[in-house]
């Protein structure tokens, strides 16, 4: 389901954009609570009837049909409460999971971006907590709406009792939502503050989590142990001073509305001893003055709900506002395969050919794989269309970019490798087998129905990387960019997967970045790169012969003897 393009421009318009995605469910909790409420003032006016009429002058068929009212009056209220608590679940989850849709497609369009913008653990904690937030300050559209709805009848009632009781509803209801607002303001303060901190805690976590085996290896789990533990201590003295305010605003949620009650019956006791009302109407006025209590409680947690709510949008708003480094344009794409260009480097990737890229800094070859992948600002052409201007989304239906830092979710092995596809398992298998990964199938318990840990942390790094490329080969796109697909595997091994990447690729463009002799030896056209620019180019055994800093490098022999040979090493 398309979540719909959200309003970024503030946190109320983001709250108001997501009241408008679902204005009948949102009228039907409004209308279903507005009425919920109102029917809770009937009993006290019903109740009040079957004492004047009934009870007092002893007329049992009046006090019988006024208390069969109350009766009816109850259950409809129930049938009521019902209704409107499933409505308005159904908006805070409507809510809940839009965010969520909008945050996750956001993440897809910042691509590699994304880590560089925004820690990981702030988007979780955007996904899991904010996005609650959000969806329970969307309650104040139902009991809220209510709420206001009953307060202008109960004020009603009481001024056919009495004038003076109506004037302190009128005065008082609104006094107590106003002593409450520097709270709410305080509170929002707080709140930010925690939530900051609170995801900054969780990318530490993150960091510490996936480096663990790093920071043992050198020594440092303690440090980080302990910095996480003194960051951990002043989150937890931020929640504190949240903890406070909250604290205050539900005792006075509840305490203040219960003082209010009180006062009034009070002077509904008075006048009723003065002989001014009935006894059946200071009945009445204590049901009222009880009634008032839910709609008062409802505005007060609304308005802490709201506060709550735009806190999490600002954080939602900021994400929502992060560019990726590439925005593109809305240009077509090739009709059909074509040549891709990258002028900064001269390498050029030829339809249906393997290309590998050669160079002594992989941080070159990653760079010109990040150009031709459209990942990074550059003048690559595409068939003589500057990818830049080409619709992005289109751009990623037809080129893949296949790194060893790819993640790995968790899942079954099946579901690991078909990504967002949904193959059958013959070609799941033909996947597996181009990867050479059919030992990890035969090595797990259940096949390709075996569990795989997030990151893919239960198998090895050679397992890991043959899942990705295995991954990369199903997807099948019209060009393949693959940044060293081999690096972690023996030499068996790769000479396997050079043999059956060239086959399960023929007819496609791919590009490797390696400096394997098995895969370049594959290869139709490679590419040698120095200091980030092709030096030279043809076929493997071609550039063995006539460049000895190509041949150094690749056959790992000694160290090159000339200036230049350095630098290209």
């Amino acid at each position: 389901m398309d979540p719909g393009t959200p309003d970024r421009r503030s946190a109320g318009r983001y709250l108001w954009w997501l009241v408008r995605r679902q204005p009948g469910r949102i009228a039907v909790g409004a209308a279903l609570g507005s009425a919920w409420m109102v029917c809770l003032t009937l009993p006290p006016y019903f109740l009040a009837r079957a004492i004047d009429d009934g009870l007092a002058p002893g007329d049992r068929p009046a006090l019988a049909g006024w208390t069969a009212a109350v009766l009816g009056v109850g259950a409809l209220n129930a049938w009521l409460a019902i209704m409107r608590h499933r409505t308005m679940t159904r908006v805070r989850l409507d809510a809940a999971f839009r965010t969520v849709q909008v945050v996750v497609l956001h993440a897809t369009r910042l691509g590699a971006a994304l880590p560089r913008k925004v820690t990981a653990g702030e988007v979780v904690t955007i996904g899991f907590g904010d996005a609650a937030l959000i969806a329970d300050a969307l309650t104040i559209t139902g009991p809220g709406v209510g709420a206001v709805l009953a307060y202008v009848v109960v004020a009603g009632l009481l001024l056919a009792v009495s004038p003076l009781l109506a004037a302190v509803v009128l005065l008082g209801v609104p006094l107590l939502v106003v002593l409450l607002g520097p709270l709410l303001g305080r509170l929002r303060g707080a709140e930010t503050a925690y939530r900051l901190r609170q995801g900054e805690l969780a990318a530490r976590f993150g960091d510490i989590a996936g480096g663990l085996r790093v920071l043992n290896g050198i020594g440092g789990k303690e440090v980080y142990a302990e910095r996480y533990r003194r960051g951990s201590q002043e989150l937890r003295e931020k929640g504190y001073q949240v903890g406070a305010v909250t604290s205050w605003i539900h005792a006075l949620g509840v305490g203040l509305p219960t003082v209010f009650l009180g006062a009034v019956t009070w002077l509904a006791a008075r006048m009723a001893a003065q002989g001014d009302i009935t006894t059946g109407e200071l009945v009445a006025v204590y049901g009222y003055a009880g009634v008032l209590v839910v709609p008062v409680t409802n505005l007060i947690e609304g308005g802490y709900g709201l506060s709550r709510g735009l806190v999490a949008a600002r954080r939602v708003i900021h994400f929502l506002t992060l560019e990726p480094d590439v925005t593109g344009g809305d240009a077509d794409p090739p009709a059909s395969p074509a040549a891709l260009r990258d002028p900064v480097s001269g390498v050029e990737i030829a339809p249906g050919r393997l290309t590998a890229l050669v160079s002594a800094r992989p941080g070159d070859s990653a760079a010109v794989l990040d150009r031709l992948a459209g990942f990074t600002a550059s003048a690559v052409t595409w068939g003589g269309i500057r990818l830049d201007t080409i619709d992005p989304v289109r751009v990623r239906e037809r080129i893949l970019l296949a790194d060893n830092e790819a993640d790995l979710f968790a899942g079954t092995l099946r579901d690991v490798v078909a990504g967002r596809y949904h193959p059958g398992d013959e070609a799941v298998g033909r996947a597996v087998h181009a990867a050479m990964a059919e030992d990890i199938v035969r090595g797990l318990p259940d096949g390709l129905d075996s569990a795989i840990d997030p990151q893919g942390r239960n198998l090895s790094g050679g397992q890991r990387q043959r899942v990705r490329l295995a991954r990369a080969l199903l997807a099948d796109p019209e060009i393949l960019l693959a940044a060293e697909p081999t690096s972690a595997v023996d030499a068996h091994t790769e000479a396997t997967i050079a043999a059956r990447l060239r086959d399960a690729r023929r007819g496609r463009a791919t590009v490797v970045s390696t400096t394997s002799p098995l895969l370049l030896d594959r290869a139709d056209t490679v590419y040698y790169l120095v200091d980030g620019s092709v030096a030279a180019a043809g076929d493997h055994r071609e550039l063995l012969r006539e460049h000895p800093g190509y041949r150094l490098l690749v056959s790992r022999d000694d160290e090159p003897s000339t200036p230049s040979e350095r630098a290209a090493r």
